[in-house]
């Protein structure tokens, strides 16, 4: 059986509510009314509407601190604004504080009926878009499954009896031999890897990550990451200067989940910067955001790549790469920077080096 839309019409004048009403009437639609915004949030709970008109101008609670109480009952639901053209600015900053739309009295009724399949529409689409994101969480923690334990365990199996089996062996291999299954060692380890990898991003928890938020100290992120990365920087004879310590004040973060984001990105800067090259870290305050940017000297990034760079396993175009990649790094710093409520973009040039920047909010003293 369909569903019919639910339609909460909150005004203080009784010929608006009954207008509205006779416009709707006959329509798909469930209806209920409210004079004042007291009873307007009574029913927002009871009725649980999925569209709701508010009047601005009522007696008691006004419009907006109704539609600031629908924001925190249900901030799907969608809100439009009834006003007189004398407050169509107030509509606007209605609008600002997350109504959808609004409509100035007198209106007709199809422009009534206009305004409200619009905002039906647009509540459509945010379940829509809301469903499809918990269906892709499903299937991600679906394959997080089959990669551990249709994958793992077996590759596991065979790469233990491998070992058995070359150590069984050891006085019967020829050299050759011996050289072969060192081959098959390492491409079962670079298997391995790879998919403790596809774990690793499929399991990145974002609730799970917030719940070990705490004042963080970035120069103390940056210290960790450059002290993990440094014996790899040191093989290509490559220097990392990193930033002074500061005093930068603190973000609210999960110390680890940062560090590995930082380790990420300097990883990738050793990786794709030849011989002799530097990387230069900096940490910055911008106004309410603390920056951290990650600089190298290295090959660069095609134009064309740079959108898609933060996607699962994307590896750029062919050519590109100096050594191998699984394309997962970096989406699993998108993952714990956006956990964190910060972002991370790119700028970068073939030829020139690339710079990544973090931006995380500081943590905001209490008052």
């Amino acid at each position: 059986m369909e569903k019919l839309p639910k339609i909460l019409i909150i005004d203080d004048e009784e010929v608006v509510l009954d207008s509205c009403s006779q416009i709707l009437k006959g329509g798909k639609y469930l209806i209920s009314t409210a004079m004042n915004g007291e009873l307007g949030l009574k029913l927002v709970k009871e009725f649980q509407p999925d569209l709701v008109y508010v009047d601005l101008k009522m007696p008691g609670i006004s419009g907006f601190e109704v539609i600031e109480k629908i924001r925190e009952l249900d901030p799907l639901i969608v809100v439009i604004v009834i006003t007189g053209y004398a407050t169509v600015s107030s509509a606007v900053d209605a609008m600002k504080n997350g109504a959808y739309d609004f409509l100035p009295k007198p209106f007709t009724p199809d422009e009534f009926r206009l305004v409200t399949q619009r905002g039906l529409d647009k509540r459509r689409l945010v379940l829509e878009t809301l469903a499809l994101r918990r269906e892709k969480e499903m299937l991600r923690e679906q394959f997080a499954a089959i990669v551990s334990h249709e994958l793992k365990a077996p590759l596991g199996a065979v790469q233990q009896n491998l070992f058995v089996l070359v150590d069984d062996l050891s006085g019967q291999l020829t050299d050759e031999q011996k050289e072969r299954f060192e081959r098959m060692k390492v491409k079962l380890n670079d298997l391995t890897n790879l998919i403790l990898t596809w774990l690793r991003v499929l399991s990145v928890d974002v609730q799970k990550i917030q719940e070990q938020f705490k004042p963080t100290s970035m120069t103390t992120v940056v210290s960790k990451a450059v002290e993990s990365v440094q014996p790899q920087a040191t093989r290509k004879d490559i220097q990392i200067l990193a930033p002074d310590q500061g005093p930068f004040p603190p973000v609210n973060g999960d110390e680890g989940t940062l560090v590995e984001t930082v380790v990420n990105l300097l990883g990738n800067a050793i990786k794709y910067s030849r011989n002799g090259g530097v990387i230069t870290l900096k940490i910055e305050q911008n106004g309410d955001d603390l920056c951290l940017s990650v600089a190298d000297t290295g090959i660069g990034i095609a134009k064309d790549d740079l959108p898609y760079i933060f996607n699962d396993f994307y590896t750029g175009q062919d050519g590109q790469k100096v050594e191998k990649s699984t394309g997962l790094g970096l989406a699993i710093c998108r993952r714990i920077i956006e956990a964190h409520h910060g972002s991370i973009d790119v700028e970068s040039e073939l030829g020139q080096g690339s710079t990544f920047t973090v931006r995380l909010p500081i943590l905001k003293s209490k008052a």
